[in-house]
């Protein structure tokens, strides 16, 4: 099996496994209670907090959540809906998480105004459309630091310099991004994070929230996390999370020249597909590519050798058009002719070899038979 979807899901580091099993087995202690194996756990915990902070600098603190999908949910709730009489609007873009719009459009549907901001075909968000709908009445900005369907990297410093000079919070999607690229942490107020596509297990995530910026809890209870989320933490989940963040520090330059030469290589054999998406200006472990005709459910159960995606996982199955390639101006044919080529860490020159011959003479095969 040759794994290529990074950006649904990366395999877990062994260090983090290892930092997790001392945790499942004997330090199994609830975090929030105060005799010793409490106090252990909690340790752990909070050794795991420091080390996914560290590139956030001093102003900040993470709380740990159960997912981005709850940060996320948890950030845009959190804030809006307390703001609604004095700022109603929510600004965003056309190319989010369906994590971001489709928490946005629920709050649309409670009254409060949404403005969905369009992209360039490379995939970049309109900064002209972002200056003019950023005003005195929006409570909140929210946009990602790397689409996990193509790449892309937004000017995140601009839209938080916009936001801020509106008065307004500033949200960052950095899932795909954190540890990748650079964050502009400067110009954010939240940003939702995601072990899993660290190399760290599933299950947990995490916000940052700069001092002072305090969303209204969507999970009530205890309070455990910053005074504002509830519910008791698994120790074992954050302290992979912990180890995960260290290494995507540790090994940043090594693993952004490894994908870089890994994108390049591909391209080269891949030469004649149309890639989907800005070539500066993202991260290149993630290759976005169509070609005319190409029918990928058909590629993707005839190359069972090969893991690799038609876009979104979590839109997978449904039979929708991609929104991210529609919004950057593709036909639904040419959406629908598109394949999401994710690798990483531990995707060798030989995987990619044998990937893109299984791909490209399945894709032959159909090209011949059609």
């Amino acid at each position: 099996m040759i794994y290529l979807d990074y950006q649904a899901t990366t395999p877990l580091a062994p260090e983090a496994r290892s930092a997790m099993v001392p945790l499942l087995d004997a330090g199994f202690g609830n975090p929030h209670s105060p005799h010793r194996m409490g106090r252990e756990a909690r340790a752990a915990v909070e050794v795991a907090r420091e080390r996914i902070a560290a590139p956030f600098g001093p102003g900040g603190r993470i709380a740990f959540t159960s997912g981005a999908t709850e940060a996320l949910n948890w950030a845009i709730k959190g804030i809006a809906k307390p703001a609604r009489a004095s700022r109603p609007r929510i600004v965003t873009t056309a190319i989010e998480h369906a994590a971001v719009l489709d928490t946005a459009g629920w709050l649309a549907q409670q009254g409060h105004e949404l403005i969905v901001l369009p992209v360039s075909a490379g995939g970049i968000v309109d900064l002209d459309a972002a200056e003019a709908a950023i005003d005195g009445r929006t409570a909140l900005v929210a946009a990602m630091l790397v689409n996990n369907e193509i790449g892309t990297i937004q000017p995140i410093a601009e839209l938080g310099r916009m936001a801020r000079n509106a008065g307004a919070v500033m949200l960052c999607d950095a899932v795909q991004g954190y540890g990748r690229v650079p964050l502009p942490v400067d110009a954010c107020d939240l940003v939702a994070l995601s072990a899993h596509k660290i190399h760290g297990p599933k299950g947990i995530g995490a916000l940052w929230l700069r001092d002072g910026v305090n969303p209204e809890p969507l999970l009530h209870g205890g309070g455990q996390e910053a005074g504002l989320r509830s519910g008791t933490l698994a120790p074992a989940l954050c302290a992979g999370f912990g180890v995960a963040a260290q290494l995507m520090r540790e090994r940043a330059e090594e693993d952004s020249d490894h994908v870089f030469r890994l994108f390049g290589h591909a391209r080269s054999i891949m030469g004649n597909w149309q890639v989907n998406g800005a070539l500066d200006h993202r991260y290149f472990g993630n290759l976005n590519i169509r070609r005319a005709g190409l029918d990928v459910a058909r590629l993707i159960s005839d190359v069972r050798e090969v893991m690799f995606s038609a876009g979104s996982a979590c839109a997978s199955g449904s039979g929708r058009t991609s929104h991210v390639l529609k919004a950057i101006g593709l036909t639904d044919a040419e959406a629908k002719s598109s394949i999401r080529l994710g690798f990483g860490r531990y995707t060798t020159i030989e995987d990619l070899d044998r990937a893109m011959a299984l791909i490209l003479a399945a894709a032959a095969t159909q090209k011949e038979w059609a």
